[in-house]
Order: structure tokens, then C-alpha cells, then sequence
């Protein structure tokens, strides 16, 4: 199948294994890469590409899954919300089991009467809100710069066609801050960054300039073994060299000014505000609200959160774990008590979370 055979062709990975040992085998010190996209710590996994690494050379997990970074409030907020009379609460699914507070979660709601439904794209919402005129429609935006311009688009449409039963609950987060946080973290000591593939497309590399102005690698790759190698051996030539960039491997699907027509939608209709990641804590400036003209579609100004007591979950080390200064073996819970079919942490609930990856793969 065209663009799947070509990056996945043998010959093809292993000269890129000998051009990534050859530059490894000049390195004065260990190199430690960071991914920061959920895609990519899925595809690393289920092709194997830490074994066939040099041992100088370290791959660990950022805070690349949105699902994972959602903050304990955030999903607590959502569970009120989902129990409210009259709502239906839409959400994608991997959002289902993520744990609440006290091990309650959207799933949990829904068996208990809650009408929670899963769907696949934002703009089923519109068809729901319009064949259940009397009910209230709240869809919960969660996502990066991928998803958050269909939202941004839904909202637009709402607003079009005079649709009032309809809100976002905004827990969107956006990449570029949360990159300075990662980069001014003491306790992380990392030379290059493999950027988001999918969030790319939207922001565009020209975003990842603060990466070579603190001294840091950076490479845009796909989610093929050819893709993420490439993208390693990249980073490494400009280790090598002292001449950071931001290269772009994924040159058929990212642009340096990446999709504008996208980000002015999504610009249009949302405004940046501070936000909560699981384990980085609150970054200024890296979550998405609905600007003012939008307020009638904004879930949090229809509806009131009571005072939510939020509750780290005991033992649960995904914090650590999206900041990368951990690996989920080093989590008391992992493979005992939190496995996919009882997740205790979120990292272990999405298909794309670190702990759900190494739980497969290593």
C-alpha cells in the first residue's frame, strides 16, 4: 500500500540503523530523546524501535496523549456534568474509563443511568442537539491542535444555524507551552525532541523554534519505522554537529507555517487561557476557552461546578511518567493492581498512554 510499504521496507530501516550506529559510535555521551506525541509512543512500541537502538541512545514518553494530561478536576467536572438531569454528554472514547476521584469515571455514569455517549467526531453533535431539541448537549473538547479546529468548526456551525441546546466543555490543551515547561524542567536533561506528526500539520514547524534556541534537537517524524528512525538519526547529526533545527522528516504531511486556514478557525472561536496537565502542573497560557462572542456555547458559563474536592489517585505514578523522569516500572501499581483491564492511572487507559504501551510491548 503506497505510503505504508515504502516506510516500512527492511533495507530501507536497516541503513538508517547503520547511519544512527555509525553517528552513536561518535557521540562523547549518552543521548537521551524525548517524544512528545501519543502516536509516536504507540508506533516506538509496536515496532520495537528501542531494542534495535544503540545502547547510548534513550527514548522516553512526554506528555504527548491528551487523554493522559487531563487533569483530575477536568475529569471530575466532567462526571458532575455528565450527571446532570437533562444532559447528554458526549465524549470520545478513549475518555470513558479515565478515572475520577474515588475510581469513579464517565463509564461508571453511564451504567448508573447517565447519558453518555461516545462519538467519533464533534460534528455528530450537531445531529444529536437538533433530534433532542429539549435535552442539553454537552460535548467535552479534549485534544491538541488536531481536534481542537473541528470543535472550533461545530461551534461556528451552532452559532449559524441558531442551535442553543448545544456547549463545549473545553479541557483542550495546546502543545508550544508545555514544550517551555518540558524545557525548563531541572530534573529532565533532554538533547532532541521527535515533535507531534498530527499536531504539526496544524501548528507547523516554524512553532518549535524555542527547541534550537535553548540548544535542544528537534525532528518532525511520521508514525512509519522508517519515519521515526529517520527522525532519530536527524536529531542525531544535529547533536553531533552543535547545529541545532527543526528539521521536518514528515514533509508529506507538515509545512513550516503548518495549516493556517485551521488555526484561524480555531483562533476565531477559542482564546488561550492557563490549564492544568496531569504532572506538569498549571502551565499559563497552554489551555483553549470559547472567546466572549461564543460564551452562549461555553459549558462552564451555562452550567456551575459545585467546589470539587479532587483527590490524587494513591500510588499512581503518570504524573511522573508524562514528565518522562519516570518509566512506568517504576510505578508501584503497574502490572499489579493497574492493567488495561482495571486501570488505575490514565496513562494506562488510552491505547496511545505510555503505561498501556509498555504494558503491550515491554
Amino acid at each position: 500500500m503506497k505510503f505504508i510499504d515504502e516506510y516500512r521496507n527492511p533495507a530501507i530501516v536497516k541503513g538508517l540503523l547503520k547511519h544512527i550506529a555509525d553517528v552513536a559510535q561518535r557521540l562523547e555521551n549518552p543521548v537521551t530523546i524525548m517524544e512528545i506525541c501519543g502516536s509516536h509512543t504507540y508506533a516506538i512500541g509496536r515496532f520495537g524501535i528501542r531494542k534495535l537502538l544503540p545502547d547510548n541512545i534513550r527514548l522516553i514518553s512526554g506528555p504527548g496523549c491528551p487523554v493522559c494530561v487531563t487533569s483530575t478536576r477536568d475529569v471530575d467536572i466532567a462526571l458532575h456534568l455528565a450527571s446532570l438531569p437533562n444532559v447528554i454528554f458526549a465524549t470520545f472514547g478513549d475518555m470513558l474509563r479515565v478515572p475520577g476521584t474515588g475510581g469513579d469515571s464517565l463509564q461508571k455514569k453511564r451504567a448508573e443511568g447517565a447519558d453518555v455517549r461516545v462519538v467519533s467526531s464533534a460534528d455528530e453533535c450537531i445531529g444529536i442537539a437538533l433530534s433532542h431539541s429539549a435535552k442539553e448537549i454537552i460535548m467535552m473538547g479534549i485534544g491538541f491542535e488536531t481536534t481542537a479546529p473541528t470543535i472550533a468548526a461545530v461551534v461556528s456551525t451552532c452559532r449559524e444555524k441558531d442551535i442553543r441546546n448545544f456547549s463545549v466543555f473545553s479541557v483542550h490543551k495546546i502543545v508550544p507551552p508545555a514544550i517551555h515547561a518540558l524545557l525548563a524542567d531541572p530534573l529532565l536533561k533532554i538533547d532532541g525532541f521527535l515533535c507531534p506528526g498530527h499536531v504539526s500539520t496544524m501548528i507547523g514547524a516554524d512553532a518549535y523554534r524555542m527547541m534550537p534556541e535553548a540548544g535542544r534537537a528537534a525532528a518532525i517524524t511520521g508514525f512509519e519505522p522508517v519515519d521515526i528512525l529517520e527522525g532519530v538519526w536527524m536529531l542525531l547529526q544535529q547533536i553531533e554537529s552543535n547545529k541545532m533545527d527543526v528539521a521536518i522528516q514528515y514533509s508529506r504531511g507538515v509545512r513550516p507555517e503548518g495549516n493556517t486556514r485551521a488555526m484561524t478557525l480555531l483562533h476565531s472561536v477559542f482564546e488561550t487561557a492557563d490549564a492544568q496537565w496531569r504532572g506538569l502542573g498549571t502551565i499559563p497560557a497552554s489551555g483553549l476557552t470559547l472567546r466572549d462572542e461564543f460564551a452562549a456555547f461555553d459549558t462552564m458559563k451555562k452550567f456551575s461546578a459545585p467546589d470539587i474536592q479532587t483527590g490524587d489517585i494513591p500510588g499512581c505514578g503518570c504524573g511522573d511518567i508524562l514528565r518522562g523522569i519516570k518509566l512506568p516500572h517504576d510505578c508501584p501499581l503497574f502490572r499489579k493492581v493497574c492493567t488495561p483491564i482495571n486501570p488505575i492511572g490514565p496513562c494506562m487507559v488510552s491505547s496511545e498512554g505510555t503505561c498501556s504501551t509498555y504494558y503491550k510491548y515491554y
